[in-house]
């Protein structure tokens, strides 16, 4: 959906799908922007071949990683929110997690909010995210192209700043 002269939240419709998640990314603070970039780049070199699902949605900004199109193919998402970013384990509450640094009491979900994108890199979550794909209902394939596609762009959406950085 457009609203006025072709854009929606900012973003332009013949914008290519890398301009509008930067668009949706610079909505947040310089801090958490830099920590949601941070973690693309290290997300795409882990998971060449991955298919990048982007929801910017009423609550947050979410991209999701998985083999294909399909949402159910997801495996992780990073997810944006005013003061800070999350790491999305999909189908985290089946995952062994003896250190216990994922967060949720969901049925399926876990999650960990990360200060830094090292915070990827540390051993246990790496040994979570070895888990995780090797757990997935469809791998992800590193000979595909993958891509990034924007799913959803919610017109009405909660303020992307906290409070304190405002206008």
């Amino acid at each position: 959906m457009l609203i006025g002269n072709g854009y929606i939240n900012d973003v332009k419709k013949d914008d290519s799908p890398e301009a509008q998640l930067d668009t949706f990314i610079d909505k947040y603070s310089p801090e958490v922007a830099a920590i949601a970039r941070a973690c693309l780049r290290k997300m795409r070199a882990r998971l060449p071949g991955a298919t990048q699902l982007v929801y910017d949605n009423y609550n947050a900004l979410a991209i999701g990683f998985g083999s294909s199109e399909k949402a159910s193919h997801a495996i992780f998402s990073i997810v944006l929110y005013p003061r800070w970013v999350s790491f999305f384990f999909l189908q985290g509450a089946g995952l062994d997690d003896p250190q216990q640094v994922l967060k949720g009491s969901g049925s399926v979900v876990r999650h960990i909010v990360l200060k830094s994108a090292a915070d990827l890199d540390q051993a246990a979550i790496q040994a979570l995210m070895a888990a995780a794909l090797r757990s997935a209902v469809e791998p992800v394939n590193p000979k595909l192209p993958g891509g990034l596609i924007i799913r959803s762009i919610s017109a009405k959406q909660r303020p992307r700043l906290p409070d304190s950085l405002e206008n």
